[in-house]
């Protein structure tokens, strides 16, 4: 794969011991891959030493320092702004699988007019598998599972109201086209995704599944030191920007599309 074809962003926050992993992991499949990790002002002297560590094992990695905490938003932006062409936003609690960059990139080249991108993941809301909506156990070997993924389903690229943070696909005509995320309304984080779904989706852009990519989410790792999750408030600052969200949500869900596949999906794989 071409490491210039798409990049990877880590906004990191303390949480050492789900980095850890979530670096191992990225080492094990994107090695030679461009990924910018980013120290969004870490106070845990432990996480300076570990990127360093990356830094040096890969030098198609860098690591970026933010002098203080800037929060989420902020950080994620500077990694989008930083990066050249299209761009994958990674959670530090995130734990990529066999090909998971492979197939976000096929999405990328065949998806017309996309913004967003999202993969399946145990833990991811509407991109919840094999139950949606549901914070599935973690499978015992993902890379098993993303490769039955590739192997046994076709992907179709369903359309999504709204891309899931822990892993998005940001494209570069996105970037051009709609900005970065609304750092004045978003604050620290939560919501800031929905809000630029939106965004896209109103200029015109898509956003969608990667139904034949899996990144495994630990969920409120990274970040969580901070006491943020999503709230009311979240809720309230959406339906601000967007008056039609709440019904836009609840419409999916009612209808869920994503059903037929997740179903096929589990008829022909075991690895969950």
């Amino acid at each position: 794969m071409n490491p210039l074809t798409i990049q990877v962003v880590v906004p990191v926050f303390n949480a050492y011991h789900a980095l850890k992993e979530c670096l191992a992991a990225l080492y094990r499949h994107n090695s030679q891959d461009t990924v910018i990790l980013i120290d969004d002002g870490s106070d845990d002297h432990r996480i300076v030493t570990l990127l360093n560590e990356y830094r040096i094992k890969c030098p198609a990695w860098k690591v970026l320092n933010n002098s203080q905490n800037l929060g989420f938003v902020k950080t994620a932006n500077k990694g989008l702004q930083y990066s050249e062409g299209d761009t994958v936003l990674l959670n530090a609690d995130t734990l990529v699988s066999d090909g998971w960059l492979e197939r976000l990139c096929d999405c990328a080249r065949s998806v017309k007019d996309l913004a967003t991108a999202t993969p399946w993941s145990n833990n991811a809301e509407i991109c919840s598998l094999p139950k949606t909506l549901h914070n599935n156990a973690i499978p015992a070997n993902i890379d098993r599972l993303a490769k039955s993924l590739y192997a046994y389903h076709q992907p179709v690229y369903p359309e999504l109201p709204t891309a899931v943070g822990f892993c998005m696909l940001v494209t570069a005509q996105a970037k051009q086209l709609v900005g970065f995320f609304n750092e004045a309304v978003f604050g620290y984080g939560y919501g800031e995704e929905n809000d630029y779904s939106l965004r896209a989706a109103a200029a015109g852009l898509r956003n969608v599944l990667v139904d034949n990519a899996y990144v495994a989410h630990i969920g409120n790792q990274s970040f969580a030191e901070k006491g943020l999750q999503p709230d009311q408030q979240t809720m309230t600052r959406l339906l601000a920007e967007h008056p039609n969200y709440a019904e836009l949500i609840d419409n999916f869900i009612k209808k869920d599309p994503l059903a037929p596949i997740r179903q096929s999906i589990t008829d022909k794989i075991d690895a969950f």
